[in-house]
């Protein structure tokens, strides 16, 4: 199915954004710590836990750590949908599309 010139236009504009996103939202790098330090982990845009410290202090009660990492993970999860979200803010609020729809 051909589409007309203009929205043929449209569409190949769209996807040369949302490649330029993609690119963007792998570059990000966030760190989350928990318990005062005790875990920290860094992630990137594509939600890869990059690197995960532990205090040593912590490394002896095992459920308390399994806790405090998952915490950790789930807050750098947080922060990678935060920052992705003002990286299409940016792109996208020049389209003049209505608000909501990023």
């Amino acid at each position: 199915m051909k589409l007309p010139g203009n929205m043929q236009a449209m569409m190949q504009q769209a996807q040369k954004m949302q490649e330029k996103l993609q690119g963007e939202v792998a570059l990000i790098r966030v760190e989350a710590s928990v318990g005062g330090g005790m875990v920290t982990v860094k992630m990137d845009g594509n939600k890869h836990v990059l690197a995960v410290k532990i205090d040593p202090e912590v490394a002896g009660d095992v459920e308390m750590l399994q806790d405090l990492v998952v915490a950790a993970v789930n807050e750098a999860s947080q922060k990678v949908d935060q920052e992705s979200q003002k990286k299409m803010g940016g792109m996208l609020g020049g389209m003049g599309l209505p608000p909501g729809l990023i």
